[in-house]
């Protein structure tokens, strides 16, 4: 296994061949039963004339490949030592698919905002099961896990339906300044990953080759983070969980499993 970037500095490092051939031949049936079996969370995002780009959400406890691959892949136990971490909890899952010829970008953004947790040892796995070439792949604005937090907006008409219009700054332009604002992104094989932290400014762009672009990607939560819940939906949304737990608590809950312990070392 080797470790590109510095996760300290960035908030996004490459994880060069850590899953095995099977743990890949198991992501890719995982996500495959996804998409043969959407689950009302389901969405398409991009336009009816582009190609297609398909997002699906916490589909783990119905779709047994997809839980096998959370419990026995290294994914949860790489995000614990990135976050130093004695315990990693599943947060959610999420699939995006674009086929070939999809024009769509992924548009700068980031996640926590979408969220209902609090916290900063947290980190977010992009795990493709085809070959990502660089235009293709995640890219990050390096550094911007530090803050601050940006307007969350909908990806395909730019509307503000988390924060109130004006709560929260508009995202820059980064093109603008590249001295300022480093873009940083690797082109992925199968068997390698992306993990990244959720506040991290990241996007992505198209597919224009033959391929398909399968991305299976996993959210774990270290030790520092708590619920919190918000007084709209979230995305993913967790109906319900307000009554079930406490603000500034911890996620103690069936839907958030612990999937990794740190090992005890002795003498």
């Amino acid at each position: 296994m080797i470790v590109e970037g510095d996760w300290e500095r960035d908030g996004a490092v490459c994880v060069r061949g850590a899953f095995s051939p099977e743990l890949v031949e198991l992501a890719t049936e995982a996500i495959e039963s996804n998409l043969a079996d959407l689950s009302p969370l389901a969405k398409r995002a991009s336009a009816a004339d582009d190609g297609a780009f398909v997002e699906d959400f916490r589909n783990w406890d119905r779709i047994q490949p997809l839980e096998r691959f959370i419990r026995t892949s290294p994914g949860a136990s790489i995000a614990g030592q990135l976050t130093g971490s004695e315990h990693i909890r599943f947060y959610h899952d999420h699939v995006l698919v674009k086929e070939p010829g999809t024009r769509q970008a992924t548009p700068w953004h980031q996640d926590q905002p979408y969220y209902n947790v609090a916290g900063t040892q947290n980190a977010s796995m992009w795990f493709p099961v085809d070959p990502v070439d660089r235009s293709s792949t995640l890219e990050f604005i390096a550094g911007s896990h530090k803050g601050p937090w940006y307007m969350p907006r909908a990806f395909l008409d730019d509307q503000a339906k988390w924060f109130p219009e004006g709560s929260l700054a508009e995202l820059p332009d980064f093109s603008a300044d590249p001295d300022r604002y480093r873009v940083i992104g690797w082109e992925l094989e199968p068997g390698d990953a992306v993990f990244f932290n959720m506040v991290i400014v990241h996007g992505s762009g198209g597919v224009s080759g033959p391929h398909r672009r399968r991305v299976l990607s996993l959210r774990f939560l270290g030790d520092d983070m708590v619920f919190a819940p918000r007084p709209w939906v979230t995305s993913p949304p967790f109906p319900g969980l307000e009554d079930e737990l406490t603000a500034g608590g911890p996620l103690d809950h069936p839907l958030f499993p612990v999937v990794w312990t740190r090992p005890e070392t002795t003498g």
